[in-house]
This record gives structure tokens, C-alpha cells and sequence, in this order.
């Protein structure tokens, strides 16, 4: 589980909250009409940009990301792709059967390379599950981003909503303030949505995007010089192009 996450989120809004019970009364900033305009209009507006199917693929894909993604670093798969390769070099392919794999997608390529599949196979298997995955990625950023533009904007309309509503009570001079300070409410609101769970999320399914390419083309690479049966030192060396060159030289320490 991702601490960071979720210690960002709930301490920013333990932060408003306490923020609000200094200066007053909570029931001051609970408002049933301005939740309804923002998180209803956000969520019409997403269902009207995306279907209903992407959007709940979204929350689940960015939820899960956002809680519960296990960051992989590449320098231990260049050097668990690198063992493989000595384990295949020494007991051939069938030796990868009693193998413990720690990452699911290489764990799936070393069972098609025991199982004695084609190259041509393996690697189309591969790259196609990886641009699904890549897909399913890209696909949450685009409804995540939606809603963090939706709700400022719906907090606006709540805004000016309240607005017309307090004009339209000039006639009575006690009721402009309370009237005012509820039509500022879908405007916090929609602030708080957008920029406490919308576009964090946001940015955490783009670095995972970024992740997940480097890693799973780095797997499949792996998993062809495996396949063909490539010395560990050599697979060592075509993979290590995929880290920046201060890492190399770790590597090279650790080795």
C-alpha cells in the first residue's frame, strides 16, 4: 500500500476540517444543495464524455494505483531477469519451473519460455497484454482528469447558482449573508475535489504509466534473451541500457 497516498489525502482534509472548527461551526460548511450541484453535475459531465463501463474501470484502475500499487525498481528485475538467464544456461528452459517469480508479468513470460513456446508468440503475447495495460492507464487518467476539471467548474455554476438566489432576496438584508456564504460553498467544494483526490490521482496514473512501459518493455526484452538463450553477462548488458547511467554504476557495485 501506498502510506504517501493515503496520509496526503486524509491529512489535507484533516487539515480544512480542523481549519473549519477553529474558525466555527462545521454545519456552516455542509450544504446539501451545493454537494448535490458538484458531485452530481461532475459525475453527469463524465458520463457524458465516457461510458459508464470506463468510468467504473477508472475508479477501480485509479484507486488501486493510488492505495495498493507496488512500485518495481528496474535495477532488481535486470537483476532477476539476469539469474534466470543463468538458471536457463545451466539447467535449460525446464529449470524454470522451480523458479519463484516476483513480478506477475515476467513470472507469465518465464512460464512461456518453460512451456517451450515460439519467440514469435511470446513476444506479440507480451507487448499486446502491455499496451492493455498501458491503455487501461491512460484511459483512468482521461476520467480522473475529466472530474478534476468538472468539479471547479460545477462549483462555479453552484456559485453563481446561489448567486441569483441571494439577488433575488435583496429585500431582505439578513439573509444576504448566510445566502452568500452558501453559494461559496460548491466553490470550496469543487476545490477540494478536484485538488485533494481528481488530479492527484492524476498524476499518480501518469508516473505509473511511465513505470509500467519502461518495466514491462524491459521484461520483454528480458524475456526474448532468455528465450533464445542468451549468456546472463549479455542480457546484463542489453538491459542495463535501461537505466540512466548513475544507476549503472550501482548496478555494477552491487555485482
Amino acid at each position: 500500500m501506498d502510506l504517501a497516498t493515503l496520509i496526503g489525502m486524509i491529512g489535507a482534509f484533516l487539515i480544512v476540517v480542523t481549519a473549519i472548527f477553529l474558525g466555527g461551526s462545521f454545519g456552516q460548511f455542509v450544504d446539501l444543495p451545493s454537494i448535490l450541484i458538484v458531485i452530481g453535475g461532475g459525475l453527469a459531465a463524465t458520463l457524458i464524455r465516457f461510458q459508464l463501463s470506463d468510468i467504473v474501470a477508472a475508479f477501480s484502475t485509479g484507486f488501486k494505483v493510488a492505495l495498493a500499487s507496488k512500485n518495481v525498481s528496474p535495477r532488481d528485475l535486470i537483476t532477476e531477469i539476469t539469474n534466470l538467464g543463468e538458471v536457463v544456461r545451466k539447467s535449460g528452459p525446464l529449470g524454470l519451473e522451480n523458479v519463484d517469480v516476483s513480478d506477475p508479468v515476467l513470472a507469465k513470460g518465464v512460464q512461456y519460455v518453460a512451456d517451450g513456446y515460439e519467440l514469435e508468440f511470446i513476444k506479440e503475447s507480451m507487448e499486446r497484454e502491455r499496451d492493455l495495460q498501458l491503455s487501461r492507464l491512460s484511459e483512468g487518467r482521461r476520467v480522473f482528469k475529466a472530474l478534476g476539471d468538472s468539479a471547479p467548474a460545477f462549483g462555479m455554476i453552484g456559485t453563481l447558482v446561489g448567486l441569483v438566489q441571494m439577488l433575488a432576496n435583496m429585500d431582505d438584508p439578513a439573509a444576504i449573508g448566510p445566502s452568500m456564504a452558501v453559494a461559496l460553498l460548491t466553490t470550496l467544494y469543487g476545490a477540494l475535489i478536484s485538488n485533494i483526490i481528481c488530479l492527484p490521482l492524476v498524476d499518480k496514473l501518469d508516473a505509473k504509466f511511465e513505470v509500467d512501459e519502461l518495466n514491462q518493455t524491459l521484461i520483454i526484452d528480458g524475456v526474448m534473451q532468455i528465450r533464445e538463450s542468451k549468456s546472463p553477462a549479455l542480457i546484463k548488458e542489453m538491459l542495463v541500457a535501461y537505466l540512466p547511467e548513475k544507476h549503472r554504476a550501482e548496478l555494477e557495485e552491487a555485482a
